[in-house]
């Protein structure tokens, strides 16, 4: 899905999918009443389609209470700082993900790729160059820590769910009225851990992407709490929105097999 054209999942929910492929990435415009918040803001670069997108939804000029993200990687914040100053509005998440706010690089927060692949590169760099790029993805001046059991900003319909071990400080957000979950990457619907699956656009409930994820222990814990939620809406970072009635039990018997299996990553 990759249309540049937002999809209403559900009642005032709109996804808007970017990219395609490992690259494809979606974010969430939610509406509450006369206003609505902006959930993940996508790679750099992509603030002016998200503007755009909004107006599309909104009117001109429109702009959010507020922008959420649900962890710090560059597939879902790159475009959250840009955003941030042209409509002069916060940038919420967890306080456990605020150190990533900083753009620096915290050896006890890295993933098995940026220790493999990041970091070593990263260090080839030259100093100067680093730390330029380093400061050009920095959230310090807009960030915001959100406290999970103080509500949501922007929407008081919705509850922040703390979802840790893909980052963290990952969250995910539940309007409890209709059963719709925006789960980040806590949980997905495609399996970034095979080519195959990317390849033939398999859809289906599957894990984080194991080789980005913190702490694959903590991922497994959060996928069971958002199991327990019974959502009859699945909206995830990465993949096709589920709706109907079967995906609380699907979202049920995958947690059950992710919880047992040795490496974590079920067919």
């Amino acid at each position: 899905m990759n249309d540049l054209k937002p999809k209403e999942i559900a009642t005032g929910v709109y996804c808007l999918s970017i990219g395609t492929g490992i690259k494809q990435s979606n974010i969430y415009f939610v509406q509450s009443g006369s206003s609505w918040a902006l959930i993940d803001a996508a790679w750099q670069n992509r603030s002016q389609l998200i503007k755009t997108t909004a107006e599309s939804l909104f009117g001109m000029d429109t702009r959010p209470v507020a922008i959420l993200l649900t962890h710090i990687h560059p597939d879902h914040s790159g475009s959250a700082l840009e955003l941030a100053e042209i409509w002069r509005v916060p940038v919420y998440v967890h306080p456990d993900e605020m150190p990533l706010a900083s753009g620096k690089l915290i050896p006890e927060y890295f993933h098995p790729l940026d220790r493999w692949l990041i970091v070593p590169l990263l260090k080839l760099m030259p100093r100067q160059v680093l730390e330029s790029k380093l400061s050009e993805s920095s959230l310090e001046d807009v960030a915001c820590a959100i406290d999970p059991s103080a509500g949501v900003p922007g929407l008081p319909d919705w509850q922040c769910i703390p979802t840790p071990g893909h980052t963290p400080g990952h969250v995910a957000f539940f309007r409890k009225s209709d059963s719709v979950l925006i789960a980040g990457d806590a949980i997905l619907t495609v399996n970034l851990n095979s080519l195959w699956d990317l390849l033939m656009n398999r859809h289906r409930v599957s894990s984080p992407m194991y080789i980005a994820t913190w702490n694959w222990q903590i991922a497994k814990e959060s996928v069971a709490v958002l199991a327990a939620l019974e959502p009859r809406v699945l909206a995830c970072g990465h993949g096709i929105a589920m709706m109907g009635s079967e995906t609380a039990h699907e979202l049920r018997t995958f947690s059950d097999r992710f919880s047992v299996s040795k490496k974590g990553l079920p067919h």
